[in-house]
């Protein structure tokens, strides 16, 4: 049998104990990788649904608001692996209203968790990268880095930012080793995603199921949630050889959504 592709590798997924997060942490696991966990909610199941690949599996609650809090995930990183060579920016919340009535309170939660903590932890991991020449920077942006939907503006800068960001930080490591791309998703059925279509089922009075057929009409052709597997495998082919010289890529998988 041939060697896992991240034996010996660490990766770090931030949003890491539901949706894609876990996804995500899992099909890197598959792989080899050791993963540092972050997020909020139940650990325990999650942990060992990745500790199931037979990789050393950590978890910070850092809360990814806080500047401080990320300082203290990358420093517990490198004392238990001696540093992260794939850095999966993941964590995210949402709040949909008008612009004009967008809290101000959710608006700079949702920049600093979806955008600001992006920042903090690739420039925390890069000099490590660097120093090995090798690494792995994949942001989960969204459809919504590409295009816009109304009522979600927070989101929405969020998002373009990170794509923004993917593509400055991939253009200053070109001639390295470290690469840097995002993943553009659709709609993935997660805990974020289910909230909006049971609002959407009670607002308009309808089951779960025609929520369902109504949110994906409005966007997505395939009619069809993408899968946190399908998000996972499309990050192992990104850490993979192959994907060498694939730098600052915003690639969707939106059924498509932006291909409209």
């Amino acid at each position: 049998m041939s060697q896992l592709q991240l034996e010996g590798k660490t990766a770090l997924v931030t949003g890491s104990t539901s949706g894609i997060g876990l996804g995500i942490a899992i099909a890197l696991a598959k792989e080899g990788a050791n993963i540092v966990m972050n997020g909020f909610g139940d650990v325990a199941g999650p942990k060992a649904e990745i500790e199931a690949c037979n990789v050393k599996v950590v978890h910070h609650a850092a809360d990814m608001s806080k500047a401080s809090d990320i300082q203290d995930m990358m420093e517990f990183a490198k004392s238990q692996f001696g540093g992260v060579d794939i850095l999966v920016n993941n964590a995210g919340i949402q709040h949909v209203a008008s612009v004009e009535s967008f809290p101000v309170e959710k608006w700079d939660a949702i920049i600093a968790i979806n955008l600001t903590s992006a920042f903090h932890t690739s420039r925390l991991a890069i000099p490590y990268m660097q120093q090995k020449n090798w690494g792995r920077i994949i942001n989960i942006a969204s459809v919504h880095g590409l295009v816009a939907s109304a009522q979600k503006s927070a989101y929405v800068a969020a998002k373009h930012g990170i794509v923004g960001l993917t593509k400055v930080t991939a253009l200053e490591n070109a001639t390295t080793g470290v690469t840097c791309n995002a993943i553009c998703p659709g709609w993935v059925l997660t805990p974020l995603v289910q909230k909006q279509v049971d609002a959407k089922a009670a607002a308009l009075k309808i089951s779960n199921e025609e929520a369902i057929k109504l949110l994906l009409g409005e966007k997505e052709p395939s009619m069809q949630f993408t899968t946190p597997e399908e998000l996972g495998a499309l990050a192992v082919f990104m850490c993979s050889h192959a994907a060498n010289n694939v730098r600052g890529v915003a690639w969707n998988m939106d059924g498509g959504w932006a291909a409209q």
